[in-house]
């Protein structure tokens, strides 16, 4: 029963309070042990594909058993100390492990600047995506953050909402390990395309329910929050595999669905055009306000998961 009073009380506290900047961090951590891990990794293994390949595999291996057992370790012992303790312990753990107001907090200072200045803006989506900022228009930094808050969605809610479920904070602090190797060495440029290919392939792997889930769950949230639900469901229907990764354009359909624009399309990304599917009807081009109303999606839909989880928690701890 602690276990679940606290994934409720890590959700509110990440609504309410979000990551503090200079507050201590556990990506932060898990950011610092995985440099320090990839340069040993790289002089201990052959400068080869196949020495690449297993020296990021046994990264991928390290960073989760840490992040799994250093969870356990931190719970049993607040446990032996009072279940209170424990509790307390697994709420910040939870807490640390999502990241909705900090997701929604990055977003919004997108918003702020563009009400300011076009250069400015483009300054502050650039420190949440991994395109090219330098040339986009009004437009295009809005799709850029939109598309940053639908992704998100699922890898700073849903998927670690249910990891946190099943498992515990153990398991979420496991997930939350996956999740960073896969946005610092998850790439497929010449230094990672082979170091990183097991973290990419691990998240894959986490992210596949969660995202298909997340998707759902955005539709049934459009409908509550007054968007386009039968957008929003016509185009998940559609879309949502038109994206290289297996995962990401399931919440990113489902958001471009209810808002009624077009995410997805080329993108500039290091100097290099990349290609991509178009996501959405495109009735209208992407406006300021739509960022607010992506949040709108966000919230709605990591509370309505949130709630199931809770549900279904609480009714296997009852029965």
């Amino acid at each position: 029963m602690l276990s679940l009073y606290a994934l409720m009380a890590g959700f509110v506290l990440d609504l309410i309070i979000g990551d503090p900047i200079g507050w201590p961090h556990i990506v932060l951590g898990y950011g610092k042990l995985i440099a320090l891990l990839e340069r040993a990794l790289r002089r201990a293994f052959p400068k080869t594909k196949t020495g690449e390949l297993i020296a990021g595999g046994v990264l991928v291996v390290i960073l989760c058993a840490v992040g799994y057992i250093a969870g356990a370790a931190a719970l049993r012992l607040a446990g032996l100390v009072s279940p209170w303790l424990r509790f307390a312990v697994e709420t910040v753990l939870i807490w640390q492990c999502l990241s909705v107001r900090s997701l929604k907090t990055a977003s919004l200072k997108v918003y702020d600047a563009l009400s300011r200045d076009i250069g400015a803006a483009r300054a502050a989506v650039g420190e949440i995506v991994g395109r090219d900022t330098d040339a986009l228009d009004e437009a295009g930094v809005v799709r850029a953050a939109v598309e940053t808050v639908a992704e998100n969605t699922c890898d700073g809610a849903v998927a670690p909402l249910l990891y946190l479920a099943i498992g515990g904070a153990p398991l979420g602090m496991l997930y939350k390990a996956a999740s960073t190797m896969d946005s610092m060495i998850g790439y497929k440029n010449e230094r990672y395309l082979y170091f990183g290919r097991v973290a990419a392939r691990l998240d894959d792997v986490l992210n596949f329910i969660p995202a298909r889930l997340g998707g759902l769950i955005m539709v049934a949230a459009a409908y509550l929050t007054g968007l386009d639900g039968k957008g929003a469901w016509r185009v998940f229907k559609r879309d949502r595999k038109k994206h290289k990764s297996p995962n990401s354009a399931h919440t990113e359909s489902a958001c471009a669905g209810a808002l009624g624009i077009t995410l997805g399309g080329a993108s500039y990304y290091g100097g290099v055009l990349v290609e991509k599917p178009a996501i959405g009807d495109g009735t209208r081009p992407a406006r300021p306000d739509d960022i607010l109303r992506s949040n709108r999606l966000l919230v709605a839909t990591s509370l309505l998961f949130w709630l199931a989880c809770i549900l279904v928690k609480g009714a296997i701890v009852w029965l």
